[in-house]
């Protein structure tokens, strides 16, 4: 656990940004990025291409998606009508995996995968152990009777990594959360610049 806490706070460190979706801890007290040239004072401007991907692996870290998932999410956000941007954002946020995260059943997104894919939760009163489900408004999920009872679902929910988002209805007697509307862009909650990541694909898709 220790090492893969480590590898998080690299993530964010190299990228300069807190990521509340893959990890709980700050990069506050360490902001420079890590290596022997983190705390120099000359810094490199970055390319056009330096910036996007920046973005792109803002998405990718924070939402724990492969390059492969974030294409292929991307293409189905071009096809869409609407902004490609704000689209692509809505079909992260709506993931399984990232709802159960929101809900604040799980401290991470990587900690909310293992819950979803041991199947300690329900989708519409069914199983459901696919963490990159993409959720629709009026979609409830519970937490399975016998997992009610887990410290990491309890304490979690007693006190979110962030406050729960106002696309989401919760109800914490009957442990379920449902989804009242599409997440929205400026509910992600990291500065992101979007349009870098869909000029991005642009360019190489």
């Amino acid at each position: 656990m220790t090492t893969q806490i480590g590898a998080r706070l690299k993530k964010m460190r190299a990228l300069g940004i807190d990521l509340p979706g893959l990890s709980r801890k700050s990069i506050e007290n360490r902001p420079t990025p890590p290596g022997q040239h983190g705390n120099s004072s000359v810094r490199r401007r970055k390319s056009g291409y330096g910036l996007a991907l920046i973005e792109k692996q803002k998405l990718r870290f924070n939402y724990g998606v492969s390059e492969k998932q974030l294409r292929t999410m991307m293409k189905e956000a071009r096809r869409r009508v609407g902004p490609s941007g704000d689209l692509l954002l809505e079909m992260l946020e709506s993931r399984f995996d990232n709802f159960v995260f929101r809900a604040g059943w799980a401290p991470t997104i990587p900690a909310a995968r293992q819950l979803v894919s041991h199947c300690h939760f329900l989708l519409n009163g069914k199983r459901a152990n696919i963490a990159s489900i993409k959720l629709k408004v009026g979609d409830e999920v519970s937490v399975r009777e016998r997992s009610r009872s887990m410290p990491v679902i309890v304490n979690s929910a007693a006190a979110p990594s962030l406050e729960r988002p106002e696309w989401i209805a919760y109800d914490h007697t009957a442990f379920s959360a449902k989804v009242t509307r599409s997440p929205e862009a400026d509910e992600v909650p990291f500065p992101v610049e979007v349009h870098l990541v869909v000029e991005h694909y642009a360019k190489h898709m």
